[in-house]
Parts: structure tokens; C-alpha cells; sequence
């Protein structure tokens, strides 16, 4: 009988600590990511109000988003659910293509959006009773 609950107070420690560990690389991750995509935005709206703005600059940036969510992505879709990961990239992929077009209301867009699905994912893997129950 001992032994039993010695096991399973080891096996609740675990959870907890990998709990932790996953719940803090995640909310580095989507830290970053979101620091990343309010530069970008910010160095958007500048173009918005001054045409003079250097495009490759912005695309810098962009890649800069596209290399940071490749080197995460991989880790986070070990814990999280795909559908979330797909949306965020899909928003990623599509914040590319309308930079190609100038379409800079429809990456304004793209970028709110991921930010959004960003806070959705960091707030419902996060450790709290209320995900819990």
C-alpha cells in the first residue's frame, strides 16, 4: 500500500513539474512571437502613413516572424493542439503573401488575428484551476 502511494505522488510530481516547464516555454514563445508582431505592425502602420518606409525592411521582419514560429513550432505542437498551431500559421503564411500584394489593411488583419489566437493558446494551456475543471 505504501509503495503504491509513493508511486503515484511521484507520478503527480512529474505532471506538475512537466506542467511547469511546457507552461513556461509556452509563454516565452508567445512572448516573443507577440513582441515580433507588434514590430511588425508597428513598422506597418508607418508604411500605411508614409510611403517612403522601406519595404525590405518590412520583409525582414517577416521572415524574421516566419523563422522564429519554424524553430517553435515543432516544440509547441509536442502539447498543443494542431488546430490551434494551423490557424496561427496559416495568419503567418498569409501575413507573407499580402506583403507581395501591398495589402497592408489585410496584414494589419492577419497580424490582430494571430495575436488573438496567440493570447487563446497561452490562456487555455496555462495551469489554473479553472482549466482543470
Amino acid at each position: 500500500m505504501k509503495k503504491e502511494i509513493i508511486i503515484c505522488i511521484f507520478i503527480v510530481i512529474i505532471i506538475v513539474i512537466a506542467n511547469i516547464v511546457t507552461q513556461n516555454y509556452t509563454t516565452k514563445a508567445v512572448g516573443e512571437l507577440t513582441n515580433k508582431l507588434k514590430t511588425l505592425e508597428n513598422e506597418i502602420a508607418d508604411i500605411g502613413e508614409n510611403e517612403d518606409i522601406d519595404k525590405d525592411s518590412v520583409k525582414t521582419k517577416i521572415e524574421d516572424v516566419e523563422r522564429y514560429w519554424e524553430d517553435v513550432h515543432s516544440k509547441l505542437a509536442y502539447y498543443i493542439e494542431h488546430d490551434e498551431l494551423e490557424k496561427l500559421e496559416t495568419d503567418i503564411v498569409g501575413i507573407n503573401s499580402s506583403i507581395d500584394t501591398n495589402d497592408y489593411e489585410q496584414i494589419l488583419s492577419k497580424i490582430d488575428e494571430s495575436k488573438f489566437i496567440l493570447r487563446h493558446i497561452e490562456d487555455k494551456y496555462a495551469f489554473s484551476l479553472e482549466n482543470i475543471f
